[in-house]
């Protein structure tokens, strides 16, 4: 049997002895029962945990992470971005999605100033899924603002992209369904709910 990789083989011995057993009883009914009560779309960043920031047990959260919290228009063919978000809604039957945007996102810098990506081809396609948020940028400046507001259009861009997906716009049709937009601090852990029609700041929760 493969070893665990070097500087992970402990941290799995201390969830084995520490943080498993509290939970025993909970991991016993989550090896035959899967029922997430919401989809958390948030970025790859190593600094957005979305159970950490939601403070969910394991089994709550169905989780999609991508670079920049990006979410395709819905399109034929195979990816595996629509398929997750098919079976959340219509197998999972999650009653919420969030998309989850954050501070010092390297996605939203990268396009917010203009940085040379031609060392990152892979990259810099997947980061047209935020084409129409740079076009909103043409009033701000160079600088924090600019990156901040970036954050924010492209939780409201992936939110419209999300409403595409053929079993987002079901689910929404009938009610089933609500869309959060979020903003995380890292510095400060606040959480910031956006206008999920407009992409405007509208309170902060948390």
């Amino acid at each position: 049997m493969p070893e665990i990789a070097a500087g992970f083989e402990a941290g799995v011995e201390r969830f084995r002895r520490e943080a498993f057993p509290p939970r025993a009883e909970l991991f016993r009914r989550l090896a035959t029962t899967h029922t997430p009560n919401a989809l958390f779309i948030g970025c790859s960043d190593a600094r957005v945990v979305p159970e950490l920031i939601t403070q969910r047990e394991p089994g709550e959260l169905f989780v999609i992470r991508t670079a920049g919290n990006l979410v395709p228009a819905y399109g034929q063919g195979a990816d595996g971005i629509a398929a997750s978000i098919e079976y959340a809604v219509n197998a999972l039957g999650v009653a919420d999605i969030v998309v989850c945007g954050h501070s010092a996102c390297g996605a939203m810098t990268a396009l917010a100033s203009g940085t040379d990506m031609s060392s990152l081809p892979a990259t810099a396609d997947w980061l047209r899924h935020a084409d129409s948020s740079q076009a909103l940028l043409d009033a701000f400046q160079q600088g924090e603002e600019r990156i901040a507001a970036l954050i924010r259009f492209n939780v409201a861009t992936q939110l419209t992209h999300l409403r595409t997906h053929p079993s987002v716009a079901r689910a929404l049709a009938r009610d089933a369904l609500t869309l959060h937009g979020w903003v995380y601090d890292i510095g400060s852990g606040r959480v910031e709910a956006l206008d999920t029609a407009a992409g405007a700041p509208a309170r902060q929760a948390a």
